[in-house]
């Protein structure tokens, strides 16, 4: 498993710069060499904290192998992968339209722009024609200042005679000629669209095909520039906004403006607006690159789970965009280019030169950008591994790796690029399997953030609750690939489940200090087959508690091989519970307790504990080292080292677990009755069971734990026994249990307690459907005391179920 972290360029960038805000100074202050030591400094500290989390989170890496994407073997991997590129003709330095971020001043790629859905406005604006009317309908008309063409789409019959002639830009009075271009939808607004080729991607390439120029107007901080006009410069972008449409109203101009809902993009960090600019920045060439990247998954050389995340990745592979690498920043591997300035020659280079590769002149110097954090991590399959050392053993011998964990939203930043880098660098997919996980959010859905103040540290989490808990309820609770709802109060469930494994082998060790170790450890070697040489000796419980681990072992692993890590942990919890606490441990207490040979069910209760241990240790890493260390069969050995419980049908027995299905459904038959009657816990109640052979002599067979485990003072089994008046029956498929209630409680007393109870909730649910009817409440109230309502109605519609069928088991 391959430990490390990445350097989060933009995000480190902004802490240090905020860290130098807080002494009254800005990054301009400073070199860069003293920014990068701050940097540095924070890298440090903070690289510890995420280190103790995940070895306090149990998370089995070998340490020694960590990595750090600007560590020197990164780093020079790095540099190999940009100079092979470089040379292939797959990098290349070009103005396009990049998704600019005025704040963090940098450039981000498509990937990290968030878009929100935001209420808007359509401005319908008239650029004046001798020809004919021409209105453009935009969200953003600070940006028609740049404005340098109008276009219509070419099967727009009603405007074709307009192709080839001009309009008036407003308050600028620049000529604008009318071009078509099958880029515009006639269907948007009024046909007619502005054409801003250093403001928006589409206008870009619409400018491309036809020879438009290009009017920068709002700068790099987004305020406008000079270009705007003397009344707009220096205004901010949204300020312009204002002051443009003022002015149209001024003059006329403004046809109508209409309410818009529309998507705009924000910068996924900060959540600025991002700012479609005109750049220089180094690119990437995608289309070759994903080409092969999407046949291998065609080809199922790597599979996607949930599956439907495979139709999101090649939907993105097939409509891939260049990938824009540069970024403003100090932080991060410095783009590898030296620009000469005797003779503007690039020098591409895997260490650093000292003279340009074209006039061998000694002016040159480096690029003043580094390169975006993936793509570093675009290189984690390989690069830890030595590449590009193509001998390292670690790379011939662990490439390509088993599995890929990870957040779906990642799929494009990391997933796919990773795909591409291993395809290209190494020849090979990088992984077999991609498991995308869902996010963990708080408990009415938002995601996790630091200034929301609804992100816990994990090791204050580990503080209260324990790893073992915390790991345990996340597991349970996360359905594949969807999003987890978490609140502190639901790792209650792996607390709990810890405590009852930590009392049952407090049991079972305390047992063994007693009577001595078993004669035989059946399982000691991990050898099922030894326990099961011992079948003669086993009483039926024993048959079957064995029999429902094999069951349990060979479901987890289906479980775990099919990516359903949730049904894999319940299925051992239901186990090891229900199964083996429950039921096991309670009718082995008899024996263990009583006279006679002990070394049998000892033996059992052992052999099952410790493969229970070994089933549960993924999941409870720490406690269940613990407990394991203490028995018997450890041999000295950590479990994380032996053999992983598979099942064996060789243990299977279905006459065993026929017998305990019948004493189950009795005992918890009986239970029920005890329960809704509020019979005394140690009184002891007559109990009848009606069944036809031969599912009566599985009772009979059960009866010595049906007594014990259900308070029975007396077992009746047959076909006729006496089903009288006032009498609890209970049918469970062809038995039925009655339990005759006379003596036992009070039926008049019984009935009235009961109706009023049930008036009582009757009462109660309707008045929370009522609230939960009102459109009015579930439309204004917060989330939470909606749902909260909702649990509650699920609650009293439970108990009124319970009420009404303990009334008509009275009769």
């Amino acid at each position: 498993w391959q430990c490390g972290t990445d350097h989060a360029g933009i995000a480190t960038q902004k802490v240090v710069e905020a860290a130098l805000a807080k002494q009254g100074k800005r990054r301009s202050d400073i070199t860069r060499d003293e920014f990068l030591a701050e940097a540095w400094k924070w890298k440090e500290h903070h690289h510890a904290r995420i280190v103790e989390q995940m070895k306090q989170l149990g998370c089995a890496f070998d340490w020694r192998r960590e990595a750090f994407t600007m560590d020197e073997p990164r780093s020079r991997a790095v540099r190999e992968v940009f100079v092979r590129l470089y040379e292939k003709g797959l990098i290349y330095r070009g103005d396009y339209i990049v998704n600019w971020c005025p704040v963090d001043q940098t450039a981000i790629s498509d990937e990290e722009v968030q878009h929100e859905e935001r209420e808007s406005k359509l401005y319908w604006i008239r650029y004046p024609s001798p020809h004919g009317d021409v209105v453009v309908a935009t969200t953003r008309p600070e940006t028609m200042l740049g404005d340098t063409g109008v276009a219509v789409s070419p099967d727009d019959g009603a405007k074709r005679h307009l192709v080839g002639k001009s309009c008036t830009l407003p308050i600028i009075g620049r000529e604008l000629p009318i071009v078509a271009d099958a880029a515009v939808q006639k269907e948007f607004g009024s046909g007619f669209v502005k054409v801003t080729p250093a403001h928006d991607p589409v206008d870009y390439g619409i400018g491309k095909r036809h020879q438009l120029a290009t009017v920068v107007v709002i700068d790099r901080t987004g305020k406008m520039t000079a270009q705007a006009g003397a009344d707009f410069a220096g205004l901010d972008r949204f300020e312009a906004r204002v002051k443009v449409v003022e002015r149209l109203e001024k003059d006329g101009l403004i046809v109508k403006i209409e309410p818009h809902r529309h998507a705009v993009g924000k910068h996924d960090r900060c959540g600025t607006v991002i700012e479609p600019l005109l750049s220089t920045q180094w690119f990437v060439k995608m289309a070759p690159l994903a080409e092969p990247a999407v046949r291998v998954v065609e080809r199922e050389e790597i599979t996607f789970y949930p599956e439907r995340w495979r139709n999101v990745y090649m939907s993105w592979m097939t409509n891939i965009r260049d990938w824009c690498i540069s970024r403003q920043l100090w932080w991060g591997h410095r783009i590898p280019v030296w620009y000469c300035d005797d003779c503007d020659h690039l020098t591409v280079a895997r260490t650093d030169p000292t003279r340009c590769a074209g006039c061998g002149g000694g002016k040159i110097r480096q690029d003043e950008d580094v390169l975006d954090t993936w793509f570093s991590s675009w290189l984690w399959t390989f690069s830890p591994l030595g590449w590009p050392d193509q001998t390292s053993p670690d790379l011939k011998r662990y490439h390509p790796t088993s599995v890929l964990v990870t957040g779906s939203e990642i799929i494009f930043f990391w997933v796919a690029r990773m795909i591409m880098a291993s395809l290209e660098f190494m020849r090979e997919v990088p992984f077999r399997h991609v498991f995308l996980t869902g996010i963990v959010r708080d408990g009415i859905g938002r995601k996790m953030s630091k200034s929301l103040g609804n992100s816990p540290d994990p090791l204050d989490i580990i503080d209260t609750w324990g790893t073992d808990a915390f790991r345990f309820t996340l597991s349970m609770l996360s359905p594949p690939g969807k999003d987890v709802f978490f609140e502190e109060a639901k790792l209650e469930l792996g607390r709990n489940f810890g405590n009852k494994m930590w009392q049952a082998s407090r049991l079972i060790l305390g047992a063994l200090e007693k009577e001595g170790t078993p004669l035989f450890n059946p399982g000691a070697s991990g050898d099922l087959a030894t326990t099961l040489a011992f079948k003669p000796e086993f009483a039926w419980e024993d048959r079957w508690i064995l029999s429902a681990l094999s069951r349990c072992a060979s479901e987890t692993n289906r479980c775990f091989e099919e990516w359903r890590l949730n049904e894999g942990t319940a299925r051992i919890y239901d186990f090891f519970w229900h199964d083996f606490c429950d039921w096991y441990l309670e009718l082995a207490k008899v024996r263990l307790y009583g006279e006679g040979d002990k070394r049998t069910v000892l033996a059992v209760m052992v052999h099952v504990l410790g493969e229970s241990l070994k089933l549960l240790h993924p999941l409870m890493p720490y406690i269940t080292e613990e407990i394991a260390s203490a028995l018997p069969t450890s041999n000295g050995k950590l479990l994380l080292e032996q053999v992983y419980p598979l099942g064996d049908e060789s243990a299977l027995d279905a006459e065993a677990e026929g017998r305990m299905t019948v004493l189950r459904d009795v005992v918890t038959s009986v239970r029920n009755v005890r329960a809704a009657y509020r019979v005394n816990p140690g009184q002891k109640i007559p109990v009848r069971v009606r069944a036809q052979e031969p599912k009566a002599a599985l009772v009979r067979e059960a009866s010595d734990g049906i007594v014990r485990l259900a308070g029975v003072a007396t077992l009746e089994v047959g076909p006729d026994v006496a089903k009288e008046k006032g009498s609890a029956a209970t049918p469970i498929g062809d038995i039925e249990v009655v339990i005759p209630l006379a003596g036992v409680v009070d039926v008049e007393a019984e009935r009235a307690r009961l109706t009023r109870e049930r008036e009582k909730v009757d009462a109660e649910l309707a008045q929370v459907a009522s609230k939960l009817a009102n459109e009015g409440f579930v439309a204004k109230a917060k989330p939470e005391v909606v749902e909260r309502e909702r649990a509650r109605r699920a609650r009293l519609e439970t108990e009124l179920s319970k009420l009404v069928e303990s009334l008509a088991l009275l009769g």
